[in-house]
């Protein structure tokens, strides 16, 4: 397949949610060239490593932990944005593999995913109709018509904030910051205080002592590098194609083409036509994909799309993200679960309780209720162990940062309360307290599930 697929093949074919008003197409053919001889943000040997590992997902040996901003945005870059986001989804990690008894895989939505499929081309506000945000690699978020027009010099910076932000990362994961034995460090400062700081306190407790054995018998990190690194992987939606071409590369030790834009690529709700330019592309590279599954998706097209993007039924090649919304998830996923199961090829099936659960409040602001977050993920597992179908992940958008986006959660954040921290370019996210307070509990579901099995076994 690879030695007649090309990057490029994808301009031949419909590309939905891509910006064609760009005012200087030589200024954008520019910007592409530049980007295509710009060192790689990740490295094959990294993808396949993720591969390998999300095949132990598939398996129903492990658990995918994939999170982070909805968008990143130039102005909230930041490093100690980055590290909160870390810190939060080490927390996370912790709290899911020390209940569910599994690994966790740990993904960000992190260095490069900035451009967002709108459901509008257009937004007015005060009679004035002007181009809709798109993300700050296309254009700004200021309404006016110039921060709307698109800029291709915004791709440079979309990628040269990626490679600042994956160094400060890889630093963190291997500098010693996420070594087990500064677990009580990893304390989120607003969370600290909270229902769910006090739970992860009494858990970091448990595994200190724990720990403080393994150190008493010559186990430590200096003995064992592993107690003091963690992998953690990159991702984002591939939705400008141009920006995915132009990282896409050669991998000079197997031959074949990975986009090294990031460690793992999805395709979107809005982009997984089979004959789109955005399967066509995904098809090509050997990176570990996902592909967004909503409502409105069938179950013969679901076969059709794995046969066309795993033809080689390679286990972690393939994850299928659940996007249904906390009403619809009873009536659509199961369909969709039995059908992969009796196909036969492996994939990860994970669950975003985030993009079918957005609603508007009174006072306007766009917001996600967290019981109906916790109701579809809760959902998602039940119907996983029903069809016989291992729950292997959660797919969040989330920060590490003190927000108020979303309602309810154990502060029991109302309408009223959003206006006070309401920080996002584009969609509400959990905060740091939601999001620890989620995998507790999604990690006594799974420890149910783990006991129901053994009980039957």
């Amino acid at each position: 397949m690879n030695k007649i697929w090309s990057p490029k093949d994808w301009r031949q074919m419909p590309a939905l949610h891509m910006p064609n008003d760009y005012p200087d197409p030589q200024a954008l053919t520019a910007a592409e060239g530049e980007l295509a001889t710009l060192p790689p943000l990740v490295f094959a040997g990294e993808a396949r490593r993720l591969t390998t590992a999300l095949g132990q997902v598939a398996q129903g040996n492990a658990f995918l932990l994939q999170g982070g901003d909805c968008a990143e945005s130039f102005k909230e870059f930041s490093a100690d944005n980055i590290r909160d986001t870390f810190r939060l989804i080490l927390q996370m990690a912790i709290v899911l593999t020390f209940a569910g008894g599994r690994p966790v895989v740990k993904v960000g939505r992190i260095a490069g995913q900035f451009g967002k499929p709108r459901s509008s081309p257009v937004e007015t506000i005060d009679g004035v109709t002007l181009p809709s945000y798109r993300g700050d690699n296309i254009n700004g978020m200021d309404f006016t018509p110039e921060s709307r027009i698109p800029d291709p010099q915004r791709l440079l910076k979309a990628y040269h904030q990626s490679s600042a932000t994956l160094n400060l990362l890889r630093a963190f994961a291997n500098g010693g910051y996420a070594d087990l034995y500064n677990i009580h460090k990893w304390t989120l400062g607003f969370v600290s205080g909270s229902p769910q700081g006090e739970r992860y306190k009494a858990l970091a407790e448990k595994i200190s002592e724990t720990l403080s054995f393994m150190s008493a018998i010559g186990i430590t990190s200096e003995s064992h590098p592993s107690i003091r690194s963690v992998d953690v992987f990159t991702s984002h939606e591939a939705l400008l194609l141009n920006f995915e071409q132009a990282m896409t590369r050669v991998d000079s030790t197997s031959g074949d083409w990975y986009d090294t834009s990031a460690h793992m690529l999805w395709i979107g709700e809005r982009t997984r036509q089979l004959d789109g330019g955005h399967v066509n592309f995904m098809k090509g590279i050997k990176n570990p994909i996902g592909v967004k599954c909503g409502p409105t998706l069938e179950p013969d097209d679901l076969l059709r799309l794995i046969d066309a993007l795993n033809p080689e039924a390679i286990p972690g090649r393939l994850t299928l993200i659940g996007r249904f919304g906390s009403d619809k998830i009873a009536e659509r996923l199961p369909k969709l679960m039995a059908a992969t199961h009796r196909h036969g090829v492996p994939v990860v099936w994970s669950i975003d309780p985030m993009h079918g659960n957005v609603v508007k409040a009174a006072n306007g602001y766009k917001t996600r209720p967290f019981d109906r977050i916790l109701s579809e993920v809760r959902a998602f597992v039940d119907i996983a162990g029903s069809e016989n179908v291992h729950p292997g992940g959660m797919h969040l958008e989330m920060t590490g940062q003190n927000v108020t986006e979303c309602t309810g959660g154990a502060f029991a954040l109302s309408e009223e309360d959003l206006r006070d921290r309401y920080h996002t370019h584009c969609d509400p996210r959990l905060n740091a307290d939601q999001a620890l307070e989620l995998s507790f509990l999604v990690a006594e579901r799974l420890h149910a599930l783990k006991d129901k099995a053994v009980k039957a076994a």
